[in-house]
């Protein structure tokens, strides 16, 4: 249940709804809005102690939430989440772009990307260090030493740096030298692993399964954020469906629903839904106008030698053709990047 406290509530009496919270076997999730600071207290039969709390003085009201994901809810939050990572704001006006190769490779080429793509605009670098293939002969990635190549490029470039992580034994490392941790869509439901990001407090941001529904994304969400995790960046990057002219179907009626639904920030990944580097950009512009608040786009010098989805990612001139268009569709719809 949703606890809201009365305007201009002082610490101690906050504190004190706290404390009873934690008495009686609960986790409090405290939001501080504009205006209020509600605090979550979400549990299995958590509304048996709602006139415990109704009888204290400090205690506005109290609402219970509807939907089966609880802090995720915009009942919960009403203001959008705004994550800030080193100057760089997610979820707010501007929306943030982030790019690069699918796999992390050279050092030389990882370095070259970045100089790229921040000269373009983005504001942020990803490549995958740890690679799910559906193929078990395919490239699996570097490991450790491709998360040393993220730590050079955001050394040289100033950018954040977000890459995905596949089991629970990788999330040290990951959160050691990425700014986000990035779960993909194969593991939208590993819950063992949510679990685990969850205690962490670096953001992650959550891709939507290719068979994932709404509603199981943000349940996905719930368990990172009920670890205690609440910078949580949801991510559309397509779905399976009987539609074979492309590698996934993008689904961008999912960000106006996800925008309604939940607070949380919400990115689109063109490059995966689409899969073929000729419509990645009309997508992208697409979700842009959709309302999405970031992209994900695969860029690449050299797609013909690159170790991972080369077909899909676009070359420095697309891409930086793209960022001039994005401008004037961000700017038609009230935005910035």
């Amino acid at each position: 249940m949703i606890i809201t406290l009365r305007n201009g509530a002082a610490k101690k009496d906050a504190d004190a709804v706290i404390k009873k919270i934690k008495s009686l076997g609960y986790a409090p999730h405290v939001s501080r809005g504009v205006d209020k600071t509600i605090i979550g207290m979400i549990g299995e039969r958590a509304e048996k102690h709602r006139e415990a709390f109704e009888a204290m003085d400090v205690v506005d009201h109290i609402s219970e939430i509807e939907k089966p994901y609880k802090l995720a809810s915009r009942e919960f939050k009403k203001e959008n989440t705004v994550i800030k990572i080193d100057g760089v704001e997610i979820g707010a006006n501007k929306i943030v772009i982030i790019a690069g190769p699918c796999a992390l490779e050279k050092k030389d080429i990882v370095v070259e990307i970045a100089h790229l793509i921040k000269a373009c605009g983005a504001k942020g670098i990803r490549g995958g260090a740890f690679k799910p293939r559906t193929s078990p002969y395919a490239f699996q990635g570097l490991g450790e030493t491709g998360l040393k190549l993220l730590v050079e490029a955001k050394k040289a470039t100033g950018l954040i740096t977000v890459t995905e992580v596949m089991n629970v034994n990788q999330i040290d490392a990951v959160v050691k030298y990425a700014d986000i941790i990035q779960i993909g869509a194969r593991n939208i439901q590993n819950y063992d692993l949510l679990k685990a990001v969850g205690k962490t407090r670096k953001p992650a941001l959550l891709k939507r399964g290719m068979a994932t529904t709404v509603k199981e994304l943000l349940l996905s969400a719930e368990y990172i954020m009920s670890g205690g995790n609440h910078k949580v960046i949801l991510c559309e990057r397509g779905i399976r469906t009987f539609e074979d002219a492309t590698r996934f179907t993008l689904d961008l009626n999912a960000v106006p629903v996800l925008k309604k639904l939940s607070h949380l920030p919400v990115f689109v990944d063109p490059s995966h839904g689409i899969g073929i580097r000729e419509h990645v950009g009309s997508m992208a512009k697409a979700a842009v106008a959709a309302g999405a608040d970031g992209l994900l786009i695969e860029v690449h010098p050299k797609p013909e030698e690159a170790l991972s989805d080369g077909p899909q990612s676009l070359l420095p001139e697309q891409f930086e053709k793209l960022m001039l268009e994005i401008k004037l569709v961000a700017k038609a719809v009230g935005r910035q990047i």
